[in-house]
């Protein structure tokens, strides 16, 4: 059986779409408003125990979640669980660039991967660049503010991670390996406003802060220290090109080149405000 953890969000609601015809459960926290496509269960990482007790010999796991202040400590309890259960495979999300230690999400997904490492399950990583589901959130009334200067950034449509982990989940369990996906281009926030205004037919901009100014716009936004100026930072650490190379992993894995920004936009107009 293939156990999808996050079976709500925008990548677990497309792999499970994905894993029709196989022996799927959707691991969810309450009961979903809508058809998830397979059978599903009520668990929560907050209570480990309660996805621990869905896992059995031989099951796939996916592991995956949003980030909340125990999430370190609930996704190694989980992987500890699934070893236990002698589950034959986990194909986990991180986020490219994640490393102990590293600012906000980067560090806590970098604690989880190593532990994954070290649990002696058979294992992938997924680390994707930024997601384009983000993006109608970011550009709340047209615009997006943000600190990463002019430099290119990649984005990656989560239903690309999906297409992925569909094809970790069902193929054979391969060496233990971190994948980082990306999309197919890399463009600069100016650019990537330039075509969602194309799509929209109503104008986007892209207004690029200093750190400090990024900082107080964050802390207006109710997000507080020191989280405001680790997050304005990393935008700055990001638009230093690090996050501008692309890979072939998606093709690689699933046989087909990843969705450019133009099929996203396409596909999810209806979600810009």
């Amino acid at each position: 059986m293939i156990v999808v953890t996050g079976a709500t969000g925008s990548i677990g609601r497309a792999l499970v779409r994905r894993l029709q015809g196989h022996d799927v459960l959707a691991v969810v926290r309450r009961q979903p408003p809508d058809d998830l496509g397979a059978p599903y269960a009520l668990a929560d990482f907050d209570q480990p125990g309660t996805i621990g007790r869905l896992l059995s010999p031989g099951d796939r796991l996916f592991l995956n979640s949003s980030l909340w202040p125990g999430y370190i400590e609930a996704h190694r309890a989980v992987i500890d669980l699934a070893a236990k259960a002698g589950v034959a495979q986990i194909v986990a999300v991180s986020v490219r660039g994640a490393a102990p230690g590293a600012k906000l999400g980067m560090g806590m997904h970098g604690e989880v991967d190593a532990h994954l490492r070290a649990s002696g399950v058979p294992w992938s990583i997924l680390q994707p660049s930024g997601f384009m589901q983000n993006l109608p959130r970011d550009f709340q009334d047209g615009a997006m503010y943000g600190a990463y200067g002019s430099t290119e950034v990649n984005y990656i449509d989560t239903r690309d991670i999906a297409d992925v982990a569909a094809a970790l989940l069902t193929g054979p369990v391969g060496g233990d390996r971190d994948h980082v996906l990306t999309g197919p281009e890399s463009l600069s926030h100016e650019r990537i406003a330039e075509e969602i205004g194309k799509a929209l037919g109503r104008p986007a901009r892209y207004v690029d802060l200093p750190v400090p100014e990024m900082t107080a716009h964050l802390e207006r936004q109710g997000i507080p220290q020191p989280h405001a100026g680790d997050l304005a930072a990393l935008m700055a650490e990001m638009g230093d090109g690090r996050w501008a190379a692309t890979t072939t992993a998606v093709h690689d894995l699933t046989g087909r080149p990843p969705r450019p920004l133009s099929t996203f936009l396409t596909d999810h107009k209806h979600t810009f405000a």
